[in-house]
Parts: C-alpha cells; sequence; structure tokens
C-alpha cells in the first residue's frame, strides 16, 4: 500500500453541507489523520460545531464575514483562520473556501446546538 494519497478534486462529487456544498479528499477508513475540503459557502450557512475537530480556512474567492462564537470577522481571499474544537462557526456571504481537517472529517461530529 503507497504512503501517500492523491485527490483530484475536479473528480470528486460535491455533496451537500451545513455551508453548501462541499468536495472532500482524503476521507476513507483508513485514514485517521486529516482531510481536505473545497467548498462553496451559501449564503444560509447553519452555525455548528465540532468536539474534536479542528479546521483551517483558506478562503479562494468571494468575501463575507465568518462568525466565530458570535463575533462577525471580515473576510477576503487568502485569510485564513484556525478554528479550534467548541468554537461556534459560520461563513457568512458567498465564497469558495479550502478546509483543512484534523484529525479526519467525521460526518457524527458536526453539532447544531
Amino acid at each position: 500500500m503507497a504512503n501517500y494519497m492523491i485527490a483530484k478534486f475536479d473528480e470528486i462529487d460535491a455533496i451537500k453541507c451545513p455551508c453548501g456544498f462541499s468536495r472532500r479528499a482524503f476521507v476513507s477508513d483508513d485514514n485517521p489523520t486529516a482531510t481536505m475540503h473545497i467548498v462553496d459557502i451559501r449564503e444560509d450557512a447553519k452555525i455548528h460545531y465540532h468536539k474534536k475537530l479542528t479546521e483551517i480556512y483558506l478562503i479562494l474567492e468571494g468575501s463575507g464575514d465568518m462568525e466565530l462564537d458570535g463575533e462577525k470577522i471580515p473576510v477576503e481571499p487568502f485569510t485564513s483562520i484556525l478554528i479550534k474544537p467548541g468554537c461556534r462557526h459560520r461563513a457568512v456571504g458567498k465564497m469558495r473556501i479550502i478546509i483543512a481537517s484534523i484529525p479526519a472529517f467525521d460526518p457524527e461530529d458536526e453539532w447544531f446546538n
């Protein structure tokens, strides 16, 4: 088995998520380490948090705000945000972002209360 993984985002189907639509790379049972997502944010992203995951957002296109524990922070391309477990967050506006998730993304670790 190879000691690396390769993903081609243009070959990954987009799935609906609380933020809009996400293409998720490196999601597999044998990879607990990290995943990378390209997400197209809609204006109605839902506030959520993770109990285990740390996420690093990188804004690629668009602008708006990141709502982080109730505080709105203006963002634009090449803004990056590290979001620790427990931080309630959402993107507000239309954006395309990259998200690095550490450890690997787990859909059971999305909380909305």
